[in-house]
């Protein structure tokens, strides 16, 4: 029987686990989002304090720590509750809201990677003209932009559960997404399931060739530096390097985010893997990025370890 979504729960499948253990599996989940949040938070207040970091692309960075904690948040206290409590029902606005918050996290993070890319390609390619091109009305322009996009697209895209009756009760998954809430709907959904996949193609190829054309220049300019470097002024040659030197962190970050995606996506052409695990490879894109984007930039951006070290060495 057909009934209205908005009157009625969901239940979502989650792991599978042995009685007694969903204390320990929500200790587990609290301290990844324990670390989670200490980590970008530690990132974010060190930037927003220190005025030496009030520049582009630490206040993308901010951007980037605020798009890992809505992914995080997204599941994570959903997920406590689970091992915690053992309910497993949703209502349907909570599970719609889930969903959005998720695939607007899958999406932004690769429109602000993106964004990313274009500032490195101009403080390495350009660096005298840098700031004159990155202003600050550019910045907070492709910043903002970064954003709309994903929430205009992913908006879009769940607006077309408001004539999906649903019949089924059960969500086979560990969270709320656009396909698990579909897959309960009373018939076919072939609008939604063709805008999902261009939309898919289309954000993951855009970025790529973003990403591939700016680190293509970078590579080829570099390489030019160093065949004209005794020609170039030393203030030239330093700016260029320590930009340079930012770039490797946000690849690794991007490569990191990709493979996690990829990983979800094999694990589902192997039918006979193990549900919890095809279940457990399937968060990790929303796991594994906000867990060390924070370690990954601490860790490789000089200027940013240092001003951590100095705040902490401060308040000790």
């Amino acid at each position: 029987m057909v009934r209205k979504n908005y009157n009625f729960n969901k239940k979502i499948l989650g792991f599978d686990f042995p009685p007694g253990s969903g204390p320990f599996l929500f200790l587990v989940a609290l301290l990844v989002y324990m670390l989670v949040l200490l980590g970008n938070g530690v990132v974010v207040c060190v930037i927003v304090l220190d005025r030496k970091l009030h520049r582009p692309m630490f206040v993308m960075i901010c951007h980037l720590v605020v798009c890992d904690l809505l992914g995080a948040t997204a599941v994570l206290p959903r997920l406590m509750m689970d091992f915690l409590t053992g309910q497993k029902k949703i209502v349907y606005p909570a599970a719609i809201t889930q969903a959005f918050c998720i695939h607007v996290y899958g999406v932004a993070m690769q429109t602000i990677l993106g964004a990313m890319a274009y500032d490195r390609y101009l403080a390495v390619c350009e660096p005298l003209r840098y700031h004159t091109i990155m202003t600050s009305a550019r910045l907070h322009f492709c910043c903002a932009l970064a954003w709309i996009v994903a929430l205009v697209l992913i908006a879009v895209l769940l607006s077309f559960h408001m004539n999906a009756p649903l019949c089924g009760h059960i969500i086979r998954h560990v969270y709320c997404s656009n396909r698990g809430i579909l897959n309960l709907a009373c018939s076919a959904t072939p609008t939604n399931n063709i805008y999902g996949l261009c939309m898919t193609w289309s954000v993951s190829t855009v970025v790529f060739i973003i990403i591939a054309f700016s680190y293509i220049r970078i590579l080829t300019d570099s390489y030019k530096q160093r065949i004209t470097d005794s020609k170039c002024s030393a203030g030239s040659a330093l700016v260029r390097s320590k930009a340079f030197q930012t770039c490797a962190p946000h690849l690794v970050i991007y490569t990191l985010y990709q493979i996690a995606s990829v990983i979800i996506v094999v694990s589902y052409r192997f039918p006979a893997v193990h549900p919890n695990l095809i279940k457990f490879f399937s968060i990790l894109f929303i796991i594994v990025p906000p867990t060390f984007n924070p370690v990954i930039y601490g860790l490789v951006i000089k200027e940013l370890r240092t001003s951590i070290i100095q705040k902490i060495s401060i308040r000790v």
